[in-house]
């Protein structure tokens, strides 16, 4: 692999049903950062204090700096067009995007993909120790979107550099 893929997270009001995004955070193939808070959508009432306590991201930091879904969907689709973009969650990604592209009746201009479908099965077996040594390098405590995208970014390129945990 010549050039990292870019590499997208999200962040939600929890897990399961009724869940949706409130952050979305991203490294592009350059190492360019973006990330954004997402005002939640009138109909977005679903809570998880547990996911709360994972990223730090209260309902008042949502209202207070959280952009509209339709600003967000427009910027993911203006700066990813065209692009086959990887996560490590896909099935709680997927349904995360779907929700923020619904609500706002547009549809991504990118693909989502399964970042494990870039590694090898010997990567995939060191990709746990290989992101968490370089989560500890970072010295990152929270689970952030662009910080947690640019975890995923740097194991994947030492995976196949072929650096071992």
């Amino acid at each position: 692999m010549d050039a990292l893929p870019t590499i997208i997270d999200i962040e939600a009001s929890g897990f399961g049903r009724g869940s949706y995004p409130i952050e979305v955070g991203f490294v592009a193939a350059d190492g360019g950062l973006f990330c954004g808070l997402i005002l939640p959508e009138a109909d977005w009432l679903h809570w998880d204090d547990g996911a709360e306590a994972l990223h730090g991201i209260s309902r008042e930091l949502l209202r207070i700096h959280g952009r509209p879904a339709r600003w967000m969907a427009e910027q993911l689709n203006t700066r990813l067009r065209g692009q086959t973009v990887y996560c490590d969650g896909w099935g709680h990604d997927y349904t995360w995007l779907n929700r923020l592209y619904e609500a706002v009746a547009l549809r991504p201009s990118f693909k989502l993909d399964d970042l494990r479908g870039l590694l090898s099965e010997d990567e995939a077996d060191r990709w746990k120790g290989v992101t968490e040594a370089v989560r500890a390098r970072q010295q990152l405590t929270r689970h952030r979107a662009s910080s947690d995208a640019r975890v995923l970014q740097l194991a994947l390129g030492e995976l196949k550099a072929g650096v071992s945990c």
